[in-house]
Protein backbone atom coordinates (compact mmCIF):
# COMPACT_ATOMS: atom_id res chain seq x y z
CA UNK A 1 0.00 0.00 0.00
CA UNK A 2 3.28 2.45 0.76
CA UNK A 3 4.68 1.66 -2.23
CA UNK A 4 2.08 2.19 -4.40
CA UNK A 5 1.31 5.50 -2.69
CA UNK A 6 4.17 6.88 -3.32
CA UNK A 7 4.05 5.80 -6.99
CA UNK A 8 0.35 7.54 -7.11
CA UNK A 9 2.19 10.40 -5.76
CA UNK A 10 5.18 11.21 -7.58
CA UNK A 11 3.58 10.29 -10.98
CA UNK A 12 0.45 12.58 -10.05
CA UNK A 13 3.19 15.66 -9.26
CA UNK A 14 5.19 15.03 -12.65
CA UNK A 15 2.03 14.47 -14.46
CA UNK A 16 1.16 17.89 -13.25
CA UNK A 17 3.93 19.49 -14.13
CA UNK A 18 4.43 17.85 -17.71
CA UNK A 19 0.56 18.62 -18.27
CA UNK A 20 1.34 22.54 -17.64
CA UNK A 21 4.18 22.63 -20.11
CA UNK A 22 2.53 20.45 -22.90
CA UNK A 23 -1.48 22.23 -22.38
CA UNK A 24 0.84 25.72 -23.18
CA UNK A 25 2.81 24.18 -26.03
CA UNK A 26 -0.44 22.67 -27.17
CA UNK A 27 -2.05 25.88 -27.25
CA UNK A 28 0.38 27.96 -29.14
CA UNK A 29 0.50 25.57 -31.46
CA UNK A 30 -3.50 25.06 -32.14
CA UNK A 31 -4.34 29.19 -32.08
CA UNK A 32 -0.78 30.02 -33.07
CA UNK A 33 -0.02 27.83 -35.36
CA UNK A 34 3.36 28.05 -34.04
CA UNK A 35 5.75 24.93 -33.04
CA UNK A 36 7.49 27.35 -30.44
CA UNK A 37 10.82 25.44 -29.16
CA UNK A 38 11.60 28.10 -26.55
CA UNK A 39 8.41 27.14 -24.61
CA UNK A 40 10.20 25.56 -21.97
CA UNK A 41 12.64 28.22 -21.51
CA UNK A 42 10.61 30.27 -20.29
CA UNK A 43 9.98 27.51 -17.31
CA UNK A 44 13.69 27.54 -17.10
CA UNK A 45 14.13 31.39 -16.59
CA UNK A 46 11.07 31.36 -13.72
CA UNK A 47 12.69 28.88 -11.62
CA UNK A 48 16.67 30.43 -11.66
CA UNK A 49 13.95 33.94 -11.14
CA UNK A 50 12.46 32.18 -7.70
CA UNK A 51 16.02 31.42 -6.96
CA UNK A 52 17.86 34.70 -7.50
CA UNK A 53 14.52 36.83 -5.65
CA UNK A 54 13.65 34.47 -3.17
CA UNK A 55 17.26 33.22 -2.21
CA UNK A 56 19.98 35.36 -3.46
CA UNK A 57 17.89 38.45 -2.50
CA UNK A 58 16.35 37.53 0.67
CA UNK A 59 12.79 37.71 -0.04
CA UNK A 60 11.71 34.72 0.29
CA UNK A 61 9.16 32.15 -2.01
CA UNK A 62 6.25 33.97 -1.98
CA UNK A 63 7.73 37.62 -3.46
CA UNK A 64 10.01 35.81 -5.52
CA UNK A 65 7.45 33.30 -7.12
CA UNK A 66 5.30 36.57 -7.92
CA UNK A 67 8.28 38.20 -9.43
CA UNK A 68 9.06 35.10 -11.80
CA UNK A 69 5.34 34.59 -12.78
CA UNK A 70 5.31 37.97 -13.93
CA UNK A 71 8.64 38.09 -15.34
CA UNK A 72 8.92 34.73 -17.13
CA UNK A 73 5.45 36.06 -19.05
CA UNK A 74 7.25 39.41 -19.88
CA UNK A 75 10.18 37.63 -21.40
CA UNK A 76 7.74 35.66 -23.31
CA UNK A 77 5.99 38.60 -24.30
CA UNK A 78 9.25 40.91 -25.46
CA UNK A 79 10.12 37.51 -27.51
CA UNK A 80 7.00 37.07 -28.99
CA UNK A 81 6.58 40.83 -30.14
CA UNK A 82 10.02 41.52 -31.18
CA UNK A 83 10.77 37.98 -33.03
CA UNK A 84 8.34 35.80 -33.53
CA UNK A 85 5.23 37.49 -34.31
CA UNK A 86 6.36 38.97 -37.56
CA UNK A 87 7.42 35.33 -38.77
CA UNK A 88 4.98 33.11 -37.27
CA UNK A 89 3.46 32.40 -41.04
CA UNK A 90 6.80 30.45 -41.92
CA UNK A 91 7.00 27.76 -40.07
CA UNK A 92 10.98 26.82 -40.51
CA UNK A 93 11.64 30.08 -39.53
CA UNK A 94 9.77 30.40 -35.94
CA UNK A 95 11.64 26.71 -35.33
CA UNK A 96 14.74 28.77 -35.99
CA UNK A 97 14.66 31.69 -34.33
CA UNK A 98 12.38 30.20 -31.30
CA UNK A 99 15.50 27.26 -30.56
CA UNK A 100 17.86 30.73 -31.08
CA UNK A 101 16.06 32.11 -28.61
CA UNK A 102 15.82 29.44 -25.62
CA UNK A 103 19.38 28.51 -26.37
CA UNK A 104 20.16 32.59 -25.82
CA UNK A 105 18.06 32.22 -22.75
CA UNK A 106 20.33 29.10 -21.39
CA UNK A 107 23.56 31.15 -22.24
CA UNK A 108 22.07 34.46 -20.14
CA UNK A 109 22.03 31.73 -16.93
CA UNK A 110 25.17 30.28 -17.42
CA UNK A 111 26.57 33.98 -17.62
CA UNK A 112 24.74 35.27 -13.95
CA UNK A 113 24.53 32.15 -12.31
CA UNK A 114 27.85 29.65 -13.74
CA UNK A 115 27.19 26.31 -14.53
CA UNK A 116 26.51 25.23 -10.48
CA UNK A 117 23.35 23.29 -9.35
CA UNK A 118 21.23 25.91 -7.60
CA UNK A 119 17.99 25.40 -4.90
CA UNK A 120 15.19 28.11 -4.88
CA UNK A 121 13.53 28.30 -1.50
CA UNK A 122 10.70 26.34 0.06
CA UNK A 123 6.88 27.87 -0.12
CA UNK A 124 6.56 25.51 3.44
CA UNK A 125 9.01 23.65 5.47
CA UNK A 126 8.19 19.92 7.28
CA UNK A 127 6.97 16.54 6.00
CA UNK A 128 3.23 15.05 5.84
CA UNK A 129 2.37 11.62 6.67
CA UNK A 130 -0.42 10.21 4.30
CA UNK A 131 -1.30 6.33 5.22
CA UNK A 132 2.51 5.95 6.03
CA UNK A 133 4.33 7.71 3.76
CA UNK A 134 6.00 11.02 3.82
CA UNK A 135 5.40 13.55 1.78
CA UNK A 136 6.96 17.12 2.04
CA UNK A 137 4.22 20.11 2.44
CA UNK A 138 6.44 21.87 -0.48
CA UNK A 139 5.26 18.79 -2.76
CA UNK A 140 1.78 19.06 -1.50
CA UNK A 141 1.14 22.53 -1.87
CA UNK A 142 3.04 21.83 -5.85
CA UNK A 143 0.12 19.40 -6.45
CA UNK A 144 -2.45 22.10 -4.82
CA UNK A 145 -1.46 24.82 -7.05
CA UNK A 146 -1.08 22.96 -10.25
CA UNK A 147 -4.67 21.55 -9.57
CA UNK A 148 -5.90 25.63 -9.24
CA UNK A 149 -4.05 26.62 -12.19
CA UNK A 150 -5.44 23.75 -14.58
CA UNK A 151 -9.02 24.29 -13.48
CA UNK A 152 -8.87 28.03 -13.80
CA UNK A 153 -7.38 27.45 -17.69
CA UNK A 154 -10.43 24.99 -18.06
CA UNK A 155 -12.56 27.10 -16.80
CA UNK A 156 -11.50 30.31 -18.88
CA UNK A 157 -11.13 28.01 -22.27
CA UNK A 158 -14.60 26.18 -21.70
CA UNK A 159 -16.98 28.99 -19.64
CA UNK A 160 -15.68 32.31 -21.16
CA UNK A 161 -16.37 34.68 -23.91
CA UNK A 162 -12.60 34.69 -24.52
CA UNK A 163 -12.25 30.85 -24.17
CA UNK A 164 -14.72 30.36 -26.95
CA UNK A 165 -12.83 33.60 -29.31
CA UNK A 166 -9.96 30.96 -28.68
CA UNK A 167 -11.67 27.99 -29.62
CA UNK A 168 -13.28 29.53 -32.44
CA UNK A 169 -9.72 30.81 -33.98
CA UNK A 170 -8.06 27.24 -32.90
CA UNK A 171 -10.55 25.99 -35.22
CA UNK A 172 -11.26 28.54 -38.11
CA UNK A 173 -9.24 31.96 -38.69
CA UNK A 174 -11.57 32.75 -41.64
CA UNK A 175 -14.84 31.97 -39.32
CA UNK A 176 -12.94 33.79 -36.56
CA UNK A 177 -12.17 36.85 -38.88
CA UNK A 178 -15.71 36.67 -39.84
CA UNK A 179 -17.32 36.54 -36.28
CA UNK A 180 -15.15 40.29 -35.52
CA UNK A 181 -12.55 38.43 -33.36
CA UNK A 182 -9.29 39.94 -33.33
CA UNK A 183 -6.96 36.88 -34.76
CA UNK A 184 -3.72 38.83 -33.86
CA UNK A 185 -4.85 39.94 -30.59
CA UNK A 186 -6.34 36.26 -29.90
CA UNK A 187 -2.81 34.71 -30.60
CA UNK A 188 -1.19 37.02 -28.77
CA UNK A 189 -3.35 36.20 -25.92
CA UNK A 190 -2.68 32.44 -26.51
CA UNK A 191 0.77 32.58 -25.94
CA UNK A 192 0.84 34.94 -23.03
CA UNK A 193 -1.45 32.20 -21.13
CA UNK A 194 0.64 29.65 -22.51
CA UNK A 195 4.20 31.08 -21.24
CA UNK A 196 2.24 31.44 -17.92
CA UNK A 197 1.77 28.46 -17.61
CA UNK A 198 5.37 27.72 -18.23
CA UNK A 199 6.64 30.05 -15.37
CA UNK A 200 3.88 28.60 -13.31
CA UNK A 201 5.76 24.91 -13.47
CA UNK A 202 9.18 26.89 -13.18
CA UNK A 203 8.21 28.40 -10.05
CA UNK A 204 6.68 24.94 -9.17
CA UNK A 205 9.90 22.91 -9.36
CA UNK A 206 11.79 25.53 -8.29
CA UNK A 207 12.92 24.24 -4.33
CA UNK A 208 12.38 20.80 -5.41
CA UNK A 209 14.10 20.13 -8.56
CA UNK A 210 17.71 21.22 -9.24
CA UNK A 211 18.36 24.32 -11.25
CA UNK A 212 20.97 23.98 -13.81
CA UNK A 213 21.09 26.43 -16.93
CA UNK A 214 20.14 23.29 -19.19
CA UNK A 215 17.00 22.16 -17.21
CA UNK A 216 14.46 23.23 -20.17
CA UNK A 217 16.12 20.79 -22.44
CA UNK A 218 14.46 17.76 -21.31
CA UNK A 219 10.91 18.97 -20.30
CA UNK A 220 10.90 20.60 -24.04
CA UNK A 221 11.51 16.76 -25.74
CA UNK A 222 8.84 15.75 -23.32
CA UNK A 223 6.26 18.16 -23.51
CA UNK A 224 6.47 17.76 -27.72
CA UNK A 225 6.28 13.95 -27.44
CA UNK A 226 2.75 14.24 -24.61
CA UNK A 227 1.35 16.96 -27.52
CA UNK A 228 2.34 14.34 -30.34
CA UNK A 229 0.91 11.28 -28.28
CA UNK A 230 -2.21 13.65 -27.25
CA UNK A 231 -2.70 14.96 -30.68
CA UNK A 232 -1.43 18.18 -32.27
CA UNK A 233 -3.69 21.06 -30.43
CA UNK A 234 -5.88 18.69 -28.59
CA UNK A 235 -6.09 20.21 -24.70
CA UNK A 236 -7.60 17.13 -23.51
CA UNK A 237 -4.78 14.90 -25.42
CA UNK A 238 -2.19 16.80 -23.61
CA UNK A 239 -3.76 16.50 -20.12
CA UNK A 240 -4.02 12.62 -20.76
CA UNK A 241 -0.76 12.21 -22.25
CA UNK A 242 1.03 14.31 -19.65
CA UNK A 243 -0.13 11.92 -17.13
CA UNK A 244 0.19 8.69 -19.31
CA UNK A 245 4.34 9.82 -19.94
CA UNK A 246 4.64 10.84 -16.28
CA UNK A 247 3.56 7.46 -14.74
CA UNK A 248 5.31 5.50 -17.39
CA UNK A 249 8.58 6.90 -16.51
CA UNK A 250 7.95 6.59 -12.62
CA UNK A 251 7.05 3.21 -12.84
CA UNK A 252 10.12 2.58 -14.92
CA UNK A 253 12.23 4.45 -12.05
CA UNK A 254 10.96 1.85 -9.52
CA UNK A 255 10.95 -1.29 -10.83
CA UNK A 256 14.16 -1.39 -13.46
CA UNK A 257 17.50 -1.05 -12.12
CA UNK A 258 19.18 2.21 -13.52
CA UNK A 259 15.49 3.43 -14.39
CA UNK A 260 16.43 7.31 -14.18
CA UNK A 261 18.49 6.79 -17.18
CA UNK A 262 15.42 5.19 -19.03
CA UNK A 263 12.85 7.34 -18.24
CA UNK A 264 13.12 9.67 -21.39
CA UNK A 265 13.33 6.31 -23.52
CA UNK A 266 10.53 4.46 -22.17
CA UNK A 267 8.28 7.71 -22.73
CA UNK A 268 9.21 8.07 -25.94
CA UNK A 269 8.39 4.29 -26.79
CA UNK A 270 5.22 4.81 -25.24
CA UNK A 271 4.60 7.71 -27.32
CA UNK A 272 5.90 5.64 -30.31
CA UNK A 273 3.51 2.36 -29.27
CA UNK A 274 0.37 4.48 -29.51
CA UNK A 275 1.17 6.18 -32.81
CA UNK A 276 2.09 3.01 -33.91
CA UNK A 277 -1.75 1.97 -33.31
CA UNK A 278 -3.37 5.40 -33.69
CA UNK A 279 -0.93 8.21 -35.95
CA UNK A 280 -2.79 11.13 -34.95
CA UNK A 281 -3.06 10.48 -31.58
CA UNK A 282 -4.95 9.99 -28.70
CA UNK A 283 -7.85 12.48 -29.60
CA UNK A 284 -5.94 13.95 -33.08
CA UNK A 285 -8.28 14.81 -35.43
CA UNK A 286 -8.57 14.61 -39.21
CA UNK A 287 -9.97 17.74 -39.60
CA UNK A 288 -8.33 21.20 -38.84
CA UNK A 289 -11.92 22.73 -37.84
CA UNK A 290 -12.50 20.39 -35.08
CA UNK A 291 -9.26 20.70 -33.19
CA UNK A 292 -9.15 22.29 -29.73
Amino acid sequence: MKFLLEIFLSGLINGGIYALLAVGFSLIYGVAKIINLGHTAIYMVAAYMVYAFGRMMGLGFWPAAIMALAGGTLVAYVTYKLFVERIREHEVTVLLVTSSIATVLQEVMFIIFRGLFRGAPSAYDGFANIFGVSISYQHLFSLGLITVIVALILFILYRTKQGLAIRVTAQDREIANLMGINVPRICLIAVIAASFLAAVAGVVVSPIYVLSPTMWTGPLVTAIAIVILGGLGSIKGSFIGAFMLAYAEVLVVHFIPGGTFLRDAVAMCVMLGVLLIRPEGLYGIAFEEERL
